[in-house]
């Protein structure tokens, strides 16, 4: 005879489970809290009762007891637009995700581009709804670090900040190293009127990136420096303008990939060729690097990486682990194409 299941006519319960498991309560939670002091047996049957039953966690009662929401969030300050249509935002998501996806955390995911948003954001970021905060894009203004920080609330930045407390944790690449890398390798290519297209200075990684341009290019020779936002609309506008300064740039080094690609645009409608009359590169070998024409030499930027890492290091700050680093700066290297 085959086994029936155990499905009472309300709600199923926890103890409901730990009977059909063949384990004692305190197993069957331990088997809910991801705790690691349970035997495979025992997690296996705890699993499968979980399963047969249909039980779902009560979070409410849980909270109360473990005095977590099993919620992070992840805030990002720039617009819907952007969040959702550059490549960048989508990388450092499916990182965050990876990292999560076999942890209870839930993760809410907020835009923060309006002082309405901004308003909303902060009064949902207390220990009643999120464990744990995942903070990107920032700008210099950006209120929020102090907030959390006088709230008592673990979070991570994506990218390094420009004036962080000891305590900040960050997760950045090495913006400097990178761009660094890409103009050395303009200039050993003969170039001798190296330009830039700038990413925003009100963000350490625009001011990074800017200073790897300034630290490969340092012999007294003029700067030739326009400043984008990271878009590609923005790129294009900046390249126009360089031209118009400097109509004999033979190299620009664009601080996003789409930035280069809206380089690549004003120069070919004035008319200059990619790369016998410039050479261009760009930063973060996203997918658009390999789709322009010709493909972009660009440093690459593991951004998957980036979201896993703060993931990681954000759950280690919530369970209060004392052997944490909380700088972690990965590295970079350039992916050589057609366009240098």
């Amino acid at each position: 005879m085959s086994r029936q299941p155990l499905r009472s006519a309300g709600r199923p319960t926890l103890d409901a489970v730990a009977r059909l498991a063949g384990v004692g309560r305190g197993t069957a939670s331990r088997v809910l809290n991801g705790s690691a002091q349970v035997s495979p047996q025992a997690k296996a049957a705890v699993e499968a009762a979980i399963i047969e039953l249909g039980y779902v966690p009560n979070r409410a009662a849980r909270s109360l007891v473990t005095q977590r929401t099993d919620s992070v969030a992840l805030v990002v300050s720039e617009s819907q637009e952007r969040v959702f249509g550059e490549p960048f935002f989508a990388g450092v998501l499916r990182g965050i995700n990876a990292a999560l996806i076999e942890t209870p955390l839930q993760l809410w995911l907020a835009m923060a581009a309006t002082p309405e948003q901004r308003r909303r954001v902060e009064a949902h970021l207390t220990g009643q709804h999120v464990d744990g905060v995942l903070l990107l894009s920032l700008h210099d203004d950006d209120p929020l670090p102090g907030i959390l920080r006088a709230r008592g609330m673990p979070f991570v930045l994506g990218g390094r900040p420009a004036r962080p407390a000891p305590e900040d944790a960050f997760v950045d690449v090495d913006n400097v190293a990178g761009a660094r890398q890409a103009v050395e390798h303009l200039v050993g290519l003969g170039a001798r009127r190296v330009a830039t297209v700038a990413g925003p200075q009100d963000m350490q990684v625009g001011r990074d990136r800017l200073a790897g341009y300034r630290a490969a290019w340092d012999e007294g020779r003029p700067e030739l420096i326009a400043y984008g936002d990271f878009t590609e609309a923005g790129g294009h506008a900046a390249m126009r303008a360089l031209l118009e300064r400097e109509p004999r740039v033979d190299a620009v080094f664009a601080a996003s990939d789409l930035m280069a690609a809206g380089a690549l645009r004003a120069l070919r409608a004035a008319g200059r060729r990619i790369p016998a009359d410039v050479a261009l590169a760009g930063f973060e070998d996203a997918d658009v690097a390999r789709q322009t024409d010709p493909p972009l030499t660009t440093v690459h930027q593991n951004v998957d990486e980036m979201g896993r890492r703060m993931a990681a290091l954000l759950i280690d700050l919530i369970n209060r682990r004392a052997d944490v680093d909380p700088h972690v700066l990965l590295d970079t290297h350039l992916v050589r194409r057609s366009s240098t």
